[in-house]
């Protein structure tokens, strides 16, 4: 055996040859399962992937002919690594519908929103770096953070949104204890996975906060146009220009296969985005760029939208009917747009272990120790409806509850720790639920 070999270990012969950010780069909690929580006879509640059927082909398909037969050499050559001009423009009318008023020449192109959260992190995060975020906060967001070393500081949320006065006391003592708080990353609308919405108010004082303590905000928004009843409260960027990265994506309003989103950032990150973007891809793709800007040119995008808004309505609607006729005696959130219901369980039960049990009864979810960076979640579940049909999302949650009460009675078993509803008022909430049942 070569020297190279005897330094990694019995799976991986590179294994010390990594940097140590590579540590940082861990499977989520649903990867093992995936091939068994893939199979058709499993119900998965687990992923967070649009419903791109509502999605008319003949829009995409015309646009994309019309884009090979009038610009098919420039649709298939390298691009600017800041984006396509045209397309650029055409964001600013998606994010003016947020209240937000911009300049193309600040919008950056990327493969994916999550693509600029990775540019964002590479440009700000050394090791030992804080990012405050949200606790529960997405579960990849939190996979770049910490492959980039730094420490995820989860500050609490209630049915409003991120709480302001933790908010300051998290900073408080971060600062205190001499840390270096390089960015807060929030979901302000229709939250994943909690699905709740940071109201006005805290929206413009949390601002305030960052703004006291020189703190960069990184605004994420998938889901922000996606509402059910009302829209959500106009984007944090729309009052704060100068300490306020926006992420935007056409994944949830359109398709996730053509991989583009954007950033719009102050001018100075703007600068330094385009050359982390063109170190990273060289340019995002010129196709994808010119299909969806021929679609936002000739189709009724908005209606669009609207048709989604249907859609995602009615299955939320089926999953809070089905988990209050099923599981009355939990408690969840009502989130007025977006994917994802959160799921508080009974204290004795824990969502990353019980999950190879559901998986093996067909039916899948996300645990919620996928959102936190520091252990949390063992209480939660989170549920997503956007993409299983009313009919299976029903079917889902049955045996999602007989999953729940196999194990409680397991518990009682051999622990005494009672029945479903004997400890339903034990429950302690990580989140506090919002319009319940």
């Amino acid at each position: 055996m070569n020297d190279r070999a005897q330094s990694g270990n019995n799976l991986d012969p590179w294994f010390h040859h990594y940097a140590e950010r590579a540590a940082g780069l861990r499977a989520s909690e649903v990867r093992a399962l995936f091939a068994v929580a893939s199979r058709p006879e499993v119900v998965s509640l687990a992923g967070g992937m649009p419903f791109v059927s509502a999605l008319p082909r003949d829009l995409i398909q015309g646009a994309m002919d019309d884009v090979m037969r009038t610009e098919g050499p420039v649709a298939l050559q390298y691009g600017s690594g800041q984006g396509v001009p045209k397309l650029r423009e055409q964001i600013l009318e998606v994010m003016a519908l947020e209240g937000i008023r911009a300049n193309a020449d600040d919008v950056v192109v990327t493969t994916g929103s999550q693509h600029a959260l990775e540019l964002v992190s590479k440009l700000f995060l050394d090791p030992g770096d804080i990012v405050i975020s949200e606790g529960p906060s997405y579960v990849t967001a939190m996979v770049i953070f910490r492959s980039y070393q730094a420490d995820i500081d989860h500050v609490p949320m209630d049915e409003h949104g991120l709480i302001p006065e933790a908010l300051r006391e998290h900073i408080a003592r971060l600062k205190a204890a001499g840390r270096t708080i390089k960015f807060l990353y929030t979901i302000p609308s229709f939250h994943n996975p909690a699905g709740v919405t940071l109201s006005w108010e805290r929206r413009v004082e949390i601002l305030q906060i960052a703004r006291d303590n020189d703190i960069l905000v990184l605004e994420d928004n998938p889901y922000g146009l996606l509402y059910f009843d009302q829209p959500a409260p106009d984007a944090m960027r729309s009052v704060e220009e100068d300490g306020v990265i926006y992420l935007g994506t056409f994944s949830k309003t359109l398709a996730p296969g053509f991989r583009t989103g954007w950033a719009l950032a102050p001018h100075a990150i703007r600068e330094k985005l385009v050359l982390a973007n063109e170190a990273a891809v060289l340019s995002p793709s010129s196709f994808s760029q010119l299909v969806i800007s021929k679609y936002l040119e000739t189709a009724d995008w908005k209606g669009q939208i609207d048709t989604f808004r249907g859609v995602y309505r009615e299955r939320k609607e089926a999953m809070l009917s089905a988990l209050g006729e099923y599981l009355p005696e939990l408690t969840w959130t009502n989130p007025n747009g977006g994917f994802y219901v959160w799921l508080t369980l009974p204290e004795p039960l824990d969502s990353k272990a019980m999950l190879p049990r559901a998986v093996k009864e067909l039916v899948a979810y996300t645990p919620g120790t996928a959102f936190y960076g520091d252990g949390g979640g063992h209480q939660n579940i989170r549920l997503s409806f956007c993409y299983p049909t009313p009919e299976q999302i029903r079917l889902g949650i049955r045996r999602l509850s007989n999953v729940l009460r196999g194990e409680l009675e397991l518990l009682d078993t051999f622990a005494g720790t009672g029945s479903l509803t004997s400890v339903r008022n034990s429950t302690r909430f990580s989140l506090p639920p919002t319009d319940l049942n």
